[in-house]
């Protein structure tokens, strides 16, 4: 499906948009478009893999026009760009509307006026049942999403999204934290010991895009099942593997907009899910709003739904979570001393 077309990744250098670049550059894809606001990290990535196939477009989604200049002639979008630091959003939640919320009206306005033929955008588990800003930015990214595909030609465009928990060694996330102090000899900060999170590779987050970009219909969302771990299982799993075992460990409580546990599906939504083996698919609600004509269904099905969260999944203990580790190319490099911080 992608031969000789043009994809979009907005946030694309991210580690999302890396993942992406490293498995599709050398395919017969025609062009991949990195839209995103630092022009430092887009030069970094430009001399990192120097490929003729590879274009920058330095914009904001915030910027109707610049988003709409990016996407003319564009095939399909990976739709990433956000603002994802909880506490930060906490102190400036206006700042994850304007991103999260009117970046994504943005960018899919232009995807219709562009005839852009799919777009898949990405969601977090923190928009199910959300307590912290950027949980609640990405929930209404989610009704934005599927309210456009409500009015959208689907011969011409399809939009769907994907929600994904915890992607391991994602930047600003807890194993790159976790393995620099204990580099700088430095106890590892722990939040809540018994605080649990849904764990995904990088490579799993690719297959489920991929994965809702081949099987979405307009307003579908997709989840994909995966295992989740206490953070204090982590930290064991990753200074064992690390050859640091009892490494010191200083609790230092929940911050700000933080839950103990976290929800990839909600109640309501298992009730009406489609399991599809290694993932669920939410189907988005097509009735209108003249209730009087649909027939009411569903109620004692979901007063008997639970939902689909990192306590209920599958848990895995410290040897399970080293397996998983070792998946990670920078987690091998480190135990054979072939490790090179790019940043330093």
């Amino acid at each position: 499906m992608f031969t000789d077309k043009v994809l979009l990744i907005t946030g694309g250098t991210g580690s999302f948009g890396n993942a992406v670049l490293n498995g599709f550059l050398d395919t017969d894809i025609a062009e991949i478009r990195i839209f995103s606001r630092d022009e430092k990290k887009q030069d970094d990535m430009r001399k990192r893999y120097s490929h003729p196939k590879l274009k920058f477009y330095i914009g904001d989604v915030r910027d109707y026009q610049a988003v709409l200049n990016a996407t003319r002639g564009v095939d399909y979008i990976f739709h990433a760009a956000a603002l994802k630091q909880v506490p930060s959003c906490e102190f400036h939640p206006m700042e994850a509307v304007k991103t999260n919320v009117i970046g994504t009206e943005n960018l899919l306005e232009a995807a219709i006026q562009n005839e852009v033929k799919r777009v898949v955008c990405l969601s977090t588990d923190k928009a199910v049942y959300p307590i912290n800003a950027m949980g609640i930015s990405k929930a209404m990214m989610e009704k934005v999403m599927v309210a456009k595909s409500r009015n959208v030609d689907p011969t011409k465009t399809v939009i769907c999204g994907t929600r994904y928990g915890n992607v391991m060694a994602s930047r600003g996330s807890v194993i790159p934290l976790f393995v620099d102090q204990m580099r700088a000899e430095q106890p590892l900060t722990l939040t809540d010991p018994n605080m649990t999170r849904f764990m995904m590779t990088l490579a799993d987050a690719v297959d489920l895009v991929l994965y809702a970009f081949e099987k979405g219909n307009n307003g579908d969302m997709f989840v994909q099942k995966a295992p989740a771990a206490t953070v204090e299982v982590l930290a064991h799993a990753l200074s064992d593997l690390l050859g640091k075992p009892n490494y010191p460990i200083n609790i230092i409580g929940t911050r700000h907009g933080e839950k103990l546990y976290e929800a990839l599906l909600s109640r309501e939504e298992m009730a009406c899910a489609e399991d599809l083996g290694g993932y669920y698919r939410i189907p988005p609600d097509l009735r209108d709003l003249n209730y009087s004509k649909y027939v009411e269904q569903g109620e004692e099905k979901i007063s008997h739904a639970s939902d689909y969260n990192s306590h209920n999944t599958q848990r895995l203990d410290v040897a399970g979570m080293q397996q998983l580790l070792l998946k990670l190319e920078f987690i091998r490099e480190l135990r054979e001393g072939r490790y090179v911080n790019p940043e330093e």
